[in-house]
């Protein structure tokens, strides 16, 4: 008689996603959650379409542009044009 390996059970959609999210934990990264205004979301289609960046990438390089800004005493700035721009 030759011993068959039990075949696993498949993993649920819950199980992969709790999987996924815990692997990105272990790399030391954050899962930051919101919900963007009309403004946002035409900019968020604009800059994906321009540079093929994916939702982590372009909500990386946001933050890491607001963080610039804010320490080299630029927050004023970016924050005044934006509203100038209604973006």
């Amino acid at each position: 008689m030759t011993n068959k390996p039990s075949k696993k059970a498949a993993l649920t959609n819950a199980e992969k996603q709790k999987r996924f999210r815990d692997k990105q934990k272990d790399h030391g990264k954050k899962e930051v959650r919101g919900y963007l205004t009309a403004e946002a979301i035409e900019c968020y289609a604009k800059i994906s379409e321009q540079t093929d960046w994916n939702d982590s990438v372009i909500l990386s390089n946001a933050i890491r542009i607001t963080y610039a800004a804010y320490k080299n005493g630029q927050i004023g700035l970016l924050n005044n044009w934006l509203t100038q721009n209604k973006l």
